[in-house]
């Protein structure tokens, strides 16, 4: 039997680059979704050109995921897509969503549930926040670094981050797995931490002096607005730190264990093995979704 090839869209992104990689070290055919296709593995592929999904489609046996950028309605964008997919006999769908969007998300929510209706075989990925948001040149690193400071509507709330190398892990086992997995998986690092106790343990392994400073959810939004967001999105994430502050993701799972085997790799030893080498990355483009993930 030969391998499945797979699509994976976003495939140079913060998810999508680790689990092109996951599928490779497997065996899987893949084939990286870009709208710069850069590589003889490369397809262009762009949401908003149907012409580019046949030859990105044409032979493949599952497709990962990513929404596409900054669309606060993405389903009706999405839907023709995955009809065409299941028209050309793709099976299995594994979509990246995140732990702070529910099936009753206005918008974006509705993206699980076209999923779950469109393929026989599919797992909706629901990761809490990213530990890379913490490194490079994503905006909470650039603060870190500039001022010392993590600047949050989050006040004592606690977020179970996670390391995108295990949501990746998860999502390679759930395109290759032989039974598909067909449920949503919510997945967390192994321990919930405030944002103080974050700040801790980056400053206790970095050397820097790094502290949290809590504002309310209007201030919030308006620093967000300020860095370029535009402002319903910006009211959006401010309105998911108020969510943290009020518990929405205090919880630990056992999903990266339960799917892939190993243990979930926790914040402190992703600090101590990331902040050197990601700190002075200031050239990556960097998009911030919903849940406060890159991908």
């Amino acid at each position: 039997m030969s391998e499945p090839t797979i699509l994976v869209t976003g495939g140079t992104g913060t998810t999508g680059s680790r689990v092109a990689a996951g599928l490779y070290a497997e065996g899987a055919e893949v084939r990286i979704a870009s709208r710069n296709p850069q590589g003889d593995k490369h397809i262009r592929f762009e949401w908003h050109e149907p012409e580019t999904y046949g030859p990105a489609l044409a032979g493949v046996d599952g497709i990962y995921v990513v929404p596409p950028i900054g669309a606060a309605d993405p389903a009706p964008i999405m839907e023709p897509f995955l009809a065409q997919a299941m028209r050309v006999g793709v099976r299995r769908v594994v979509l990246l969503g995140s732990s702070a969007i529910t099936d009753e998300t206005p918008g974006l929510g509705e993206v699980y549930g076209l999923v779950r209706g469109a393929a026989p075989e599919w797992a909706v990925l629901r990761p809490s926040w990213f530990m890379q948001n913490f490194v490079g040149g994503r905006p909470l690193a650039v603060g870190i670094r500039a001022t010392g400071e993590i600047v949050t509507a989050t006040g004592d709330g606690r977020v179970a981050f996670v390391d995108a190398e295990d949501i990746a892990a998860v999502a390679v086992r759930a395109l290759l797995d032989p039974l598909p997995h067909n449920t949503d998986h919510v997945i967390t690092g192994p321990e919930a931490l405030s944002y103080v106790q974050a700040a801790v343990i980056i400053a206790e392994e970095t050397g820097r002096a790094v502290r949290h400073r809590s504002v309310g959810v209007a201030e919030f939004a308006a620093l967000v607005h300020e860095s370029g967001v535009p402002a319903d999105y910006a009211a959006f994430l401010a309105g998911l730190d108020d969510d943290i502050r009020h518990g929405a993701e205090d919880r630990v799972t056992s999903v990266v264990q339960d799917v892939t085997g190993r243990d979930a790799g926790s914040f402190r030893a992703f600090i101590a093995r990331n902040w050197s080498e990601l700190a002075a990355d200031m050239a990556a483009e960097v998009v911030v979704l919903p849940g406060g993930s890159v991908y």
